[in-house]
């Protein structure tokens, strides 16, 4: 069985990937109006610039000319690096552990702090409030919520053993 790819290059490139696609034996087909369908050996031996800015399977295709010719950095060379300009130690996680702590400075500088209390959102969807007293407490954790059908939900879905 082959499998296929589907790609919708970039509009600048779309008549070079056509002829690309004609010049293929057997000529490749297309399966929408900017959309090719191409077999994954063919699309390992396309040509690097007809695919930069293409859509792949729904994914942007990014290569390392595009990357050096607007000057970013290749995945993989700009790792983390700590406070004193030493990478990061790597870490491994341990299944049935919780993963390892990562300081600040592992996250770029657009990071947005995750709020704890978003974590646990089915919990607030269910009905729990902060700033008022809650009669419908959960009787193996401390959670309390506004309503039966909250505390029920919270039930089934964090304690399902219990």
């Amino acid at each position: 069985m082959t499998d296929f790819l589907h790609i919708q290059p970039a509009q600048e490139q779309r008549r070079a990937f056509a002829r690309w696609a004609v010049a293929q034996d057997p000529m490749l087909r297309t399966v929408g109006p900017n959309t090719f369908e191409v077999p994954a050996e063919a699309f390992a031996q396309a040509p690097e610039e007809i695919l930069i800015g293409a859509m792949v399977n729904g994914h942007r295709y990014v290569s390392p000319e595009e990357d050096a010719r607007e000057g970013r950095a290749a995945p993989g060379e700009n790792a983390p690096e700590t406070e004193h300009g030493a990478p990061l130690p790597e870490q491994e996680a341990v299944p049935g552990e919780p993963l390892p702590e990562l300081p600040d400075t592992a996250y770029g500088p657009d990071a947005v702090p995750l709020d704890p209390s978003d974590a646990e959102g089915e919990e607030a969807e269910a009905g729990a409030t902060t700033d008022e007293a809650v009669p419908y407490g959960c009787d193996v954790c401390p959670k309390t919520f506004s309503s039966e059908r909250g505390r029920d939900s919270h039930r089934r879905i964090k304690h399902a053993g219990a």
